[in-house]
């Protein structure tokens, strides 16, 4: 549940939302689950399987904070604007 009550929805993939692995993004989920606070989903995955995603963490993190004509506040944009449009939170 979150801080307004409302529970969040879960994953297609029970499987992985229940099997995060300790120690980084698996730690978070932990305590954002304990304060009650709504975190992005993907975090599962990359908490189920760390070895397979922290290239997709890495590829992520060079398109956002990497050299582009476009400053990173405009590509956060972009990216919420994005996933606004898709329904998922960013």
């Amino acid at each position: 549940m979150d801080q307004s009550g409302k529970k969040m929805e879960p994953m297609f993939l029970p499987d992985v939302e229940n099997n995060s692995q300790p120690g980084g993004r698996g730690d978070l989920i932990r305590q954002m689950r304990e304060a009650g606070r709504e975190y992005p989903q993907i975090w599962h995955l990359f908490s189920f399987k760390p070895e397979a995603t922290a290239h997709l963490g890495a590829f992520t993190q060079g398109i956002m904070r990497g050299d582009c004509p476009l400053s990173p506040g405009m590509r956060e944009l972009i990216a919420a604007f994005t996933s606004a449009g898709n329904r998922c939170l960013f």
